[in-house]
Formats: C-alpha cells, structure tokens, sequence
C-alpha cells in the first residue's frame, strides 16, 4: 500500500477547523510494559572510516545496507565503498555532517524516547510485537529516508535536516515540508502499521485504496494521539483547514465522478499519490486527497463504534462495509 522512500506542524489553533480526526482518542497506560530500544550510531561509525579499505569493512560488517538502504546504488559494493568514502572525504558534506547534528539535537529526545513510547502503545494493542533495532546514518542522500521492517529501522538522518539545513533532498517543493525531524517517528509508526493493516488482495478499487490508508493513520493516530494530524496526513495547515471546510464538496466530486470504485490505476493514482494539487477536482484541493478522504471514513467508522479495538479495525478488510456503516457524506464534526 505504502512505499517508505515516499514520507508522511505545529500546534493546530482551531482544532476543529483544521483536524480531520475530532474524536478524543486517549493513551492506554502502559506503566507495566517493559521495553528497551537497541540504536546504533552508524553514521559515527561511518565518518571515522580512514580508507576506502574501511567503508568496505563498514559494509561487510553491516551486509544488508546496500540491499535495504543503497536500493538504488547501481554498482557493487566495491563501488560503493569507493563513492561513499569520496562523499565523506568533501568538506562540504563534513560541513553538512555538523549543521545536520545540531539541527537534529539529541537523538533520545528527538526521535527514540518519543518511538519508545509509541511502540509500548504497540504493545499494549499487539502483546506479540518487539521493538526492532533502530540504526542512524547519514550518507549525502546516498540511501532512502527511511527503511522500516519487523526488525530494523534505518533513519537517513540527511533527509530531516528541515529548511535550515545547508543541503535538502532532491525532492519536490511540496515534499520537503514533511522532510522535518517531526515527522521522523509519526512516518515509522505508519509504516509499521503496515503488518497489521489486513487488506483484501481481490478488492482492486479506489475505495480499498482509501480505506487501507485511512486504517494506518487512524493507527498512527491512535498509538501517538498527541500528534497533530498534520504530523500524520502530511498536509499543512492551511490545506488541512480547507481540505476540512470544503470536504463536502470534494465528497461530491468522488461520488458524482463514481470514482469510489474505480480499478484503472492510471485514474486512481490521480487522488492517491502525492501531487501539488488534485487538479481534477480545484487548484485549492491538495494531493493524495483520497487518503485524507479515507481517513475521514475511518474516523466516522470508528466514531459510530467506539467498542471497536484497534486491532479489530485494522482487521476489517472490507472497505464498503466501513464506508456504508460510517455513514459518511462528506459532513463535517460539527455536523452531526
């Protein structure tokens, strides 16, 4: 459903003008969950790399870095022990290395107290889950942003220097909002929800689609209910309150377009992937506005059946049953 290369502000001042999720959601207590996180300072271990001969030991010892990390290296490790070692050798990205420490700030602050305490909220919901080993690395935008599986995470630290960073990624304007250090724990909490998000293979429509990312930011939000929705769709604040204000418009459109079940790729790809803005419905309408629609019909869902657990939800893989007993048409909170 979700590809980690591609990324899920500040607090909001009118909650229900601007959040898509109005229901109070609270933390489960989890005083009695122990739990210790394992991370690895790579990038350390990178930088005191003398040779070439070095950064191949660094990648021998670290093997599974170019096929989870390096996917889009095209050489092979001898290569990219040779590339990496000349990236390190330039002052300017020594440079970068330093401003990017500082912006980043303390790591237990900025990013493994606040995921260690997500993740006791996992475990709360899901007895069986473990933390994976969290691992930091700074490459030159060499690697992905982030690499997320049952085991390890992989932060790209490069990508989350924020606006003040000498160097951004390579990526679009209306991308680089999310590339913040905010959005660091919020984007490895959704991915995550990916093994629990049940999904059905044979339902090809737009609606699946909306549904299943509506499920995983509705896991996001209920796991870290003190993040700011925006922290979570990727929208910014001002498309948040609009996108909020108008959505009874945009519900019309899908509806009278018959765009809910929809199977072309070509046409759902229009409302689901990240564009400047979905011209098809206004200029003033964000991208990927069939996630946040789909998150609507989550939290309507869920609003109607507060007795439903997370992991029941996250279980429910038939998208028209959540649609039809949300009872959704585009209304706002207030509305009901």
């Amino acid at each position: 459903m979700v590809n980690s290369r591609i990324l899920l502000f500040f607090f909001l001042l009118a909650v229900v003008a601007t959040s898509c999720n109005n229901n109070e959601t609270r933390e489960a207590d989890t005083s009695s969950i122990q739990m210790k996180l394992v991370s690895e300072n790579l990038d350390a271990e990178l930088f005191s790399c003398k040779s070439v001969k070095d950064v191949q030991n660094f990648l021998q010892k670290y093997n599974y870095l170019q096929k989870a990390y390096f996917t889009d290296f095209p050489g092979d490790s001898a290569q990219l022990a040779s590339h990496l070692f000349n990236i390190l050798q330039n002052p300017g990205f020594q440079s970068f290395k330093e401003d990017l420490d500082s912006l980043i700030g303390d790591r237990e602050a900025t990013v493994l107290s606040p995921l260690l305490k997500a993740y006791k909220q996992i475990k709360y919901h899901y007895p069986n889950f473990n933390a994976p080993k969290i691992q930091f690395i700074t490459t030159g935008f060499e690697g992905n942003d982030l690499y997320v599986s049952d085991s390890l995470v992989i932060i790209g630290l490069d990508y989350f220097g924020g606006p003040n960073a000498r160097y951004r990624p390579d990526v679009y304007d209306y991308q680089l909002r999310r590339y913040r250090k905010e959005y660091i724990v919020p984007s490895i909490v959704f991915f995550t929800s990916n093994r629990y998000n049940r999904m059905n293979a044979q339902d090809q429509t737009l609606l699946a689609d909306m549904i299943g990312y509506g499920k995983a930011y509705e896991f996001v939000k209920q796991v870290m209910p003190d993040t700011p929705d925006s922290l979570i769709s990727g929208y910014s604040e001002e498309n948040l309150r609009r996108t909020y204000n108008s959505q009874q418009e945009i519900w019309s459109y899908f509806v009278a377009s018959k765009l809910l079940y929809e199977k072309s790729d070509l046409k759902k790809r229009k409302f689901i992937e990240e564009r400047p803005f979905t011209s098809e419905i206004g200029s003033k309408v964000p991208g990927a506005i069939a996630r946040w629609v789909g998150w609507r019909i989550v939290n309507r869902f869920i609003a109607k059946k507060p007795e439903i657990t997370l992991p029941e939800l996250m279980q429910i893989d038939n998208a028209g049953r959540i649609l039809q007993e949300s009872g959704y048409k585009g209304e706002p909170d207030e509305e009901e």
